[in-house]
């Protein structure tokens, strides 16, 4: 399972940004998808997951209502849309693909290279 992440940038807080995890073959299909982002200094965590297969999301208190996951088929790509960034978003961002439901860090099939997501205040 490959997955490459991109569309990290520095971004003012307020605006918006969206990530790309391009893959390969059918891992969208096959897999429970997700982004986990970690700051400098913490712990990896959840940013956003779901599962196609089951109809569910996964969507941390600290970012509900401003990220979504979404997938292109026909591209074989992921995407984290994310709005009214704030500062404390500021991170480096992971997809990641997981046979597990729900996704948690310690159980993953396959993690990208990360991202840079910087927000400026």
């Amino acid at each position: 399972v490959q997955l490459q992440a991109s569309g990290g940038g520095l971004v003012q807080a307020g605006d918006s940004l969206t990530l790309s995890c391009a893959t390969s073959g059918r891992t969208l299909n096959n897999y429970h998808m997700g982004w986990f982002r970690q700051a400098p200094g913490k712990e990896r965590e959840l940013a956003a997951a779901r599962s196609w297969r089951y109809g569910a999301t996964q969507i941390p208190d600290s970012v509900k209502g401003r990220f979504t996951i979404s997938r292109d088929i026909a591209k074989n790509t992921m995407y984290l849309q994310m709005n009214s960034l704030k500062p404390e978003d500021a991170a480096v961002y992971y997809c990641a693909a997981s046979t597990r439901w729900p996704m948690v860090k310690e159980v993953i099939t396959s993690w990208g290279q990360g991202t840079l997501v910087t927000v400026s205040s």
